[in-house]
């Protein structure tokens, strides 16, 4: 079935450490139209609100920064998302800062409660934290700590604060549908994830979590990763993609703030979303990280539009 795409621009930068990925999706959008609105000439496109002016006074939650206004940013992404899916749309969206995917994996989950959701995970880091084991206290790096729910985690180093932990357990239960969790370890796939606090990597440990660090791509075809995680992911019903920019390696990804080295090149990206798209259990698909401000000559954007050329046209 021929899949209506309709792309998302969520500006939301709140759980980011560096500001500018509220840019990120307007950048994107800017030069297609420069280069000929190739793809916005052709895919509806909207624009949703973000809550980033509470940016301009401090955070009062140490363990988990802006965390009640990116609460209600992504119970927003719920709805909206919902409302796209019901319509039979394909959302693709585009968004500041990976604390977004909570909402956006919510968002599905929400929407068919009674499917099993797979989530394959292309980042170098991953997000798994939560308020008890972050070392910043920025909600980008517990999307999947949050998603996966209460309890997982490994040993706290932190003690979060009452308010934290009630906004958290909120996060943890976000959706009308209050599911809890989201999605389950076993359904869950990270690729090229490099960049990790020890608390991650014993949770992927403890809750045999599936992933592929660079060694164990370095003779694999991309296609060959791609079967192997829908492999993988075979009992899954629906499949969201989140795809961090930062994925790649830092000579292409020169427009995000946590690049790593050791990471994707900009073919080996097209190569594996190609191959993951042919899969009709994806439903969802989420671009992010990207950080005009700190890029030269808008080159992260142009990247990002020879992946969305791969995909849509």
């Amino acid at each position: 079935m021929k899949r209506r795409y309709k792309i998302i621009e969520n500006p939301s930068e709140l759980g980011a450490g560096v500001r500018g990925p509220a840019v990120g999706p307007i950048s994107v959008r800017l030069e297609d139209i420069r280069r000929g609105a190739r793809i916005y000439d052709h895919i509806p496109f909207e624009s949703i609100g973000s809550r980033n002016e509470v940016l301009a006074r401090k955070s009062p939650f140490t363990h988990g920064k802006y965390i009640d206004a990116i609460l209600e940013q992504n119970r927003n992404l719920v709805q909206k998302l919902g409302s796209e899916l019901e319509s039979g749309n394909f959302p693709v969206v585009i968004s500041g800062d990976h604390s977004n995917a909570l909402g956006s994996i919510a968002g599905l989950k929400n929407t068919y409660p009674d499917k099993r959701i797979g989530v394959v995970w292309i980042d170098a880091h991953a997000d798994l934290h939560t308020p008890f084991t972050s070392p910043s206290g920025n909600l980008h790096g517990m999307p999947l700590g949050a998603s996966l729910g209460e309890g997982y985690a490994s040993d706290a180093i932190n003690s979060p604060d009452p308010q934290t932990i009630a906004f958290w357990h909120e996060l943890t239960h976000l959706g009308n549908e209050r599911i809890h969790p989201k999605i389950d370890p076993a359904d869950l796939v990270l690729i090229d994830i490099r960049d990790l606090e020890e608390q991650e990597w014993a949770d992927i440990e403890e809750n045999h979590i599936k992933n592929f660090v660079p060694a164990r791509l370095l003779n694999l075809e991309m296609e060959e990763v791609a079967r192997m995680t829908l492999d993988y992911l075979q009992e899954c019903d629906l499949l969201y993609i989140s795809f961090d920019v930062d994925s790649m390696d830092p000579s292409v990804s020169t427009g995000t703030g946590t690049s790593v080295d050791n990471g994707l090149s900009l073919q080996q990206a097209k190569d594996l979303l190609t191959a993951l798209f042919k899969d009709d259990r994806v439903a969802l698909f989420e671009i992010t990280e990207i950080n005009p401000l700190i890029d030269v000559q808008n080159k992260m954007a142009k990247a990002v539009l020879e992946i969305m050329d791969d995909l849509f046209l």
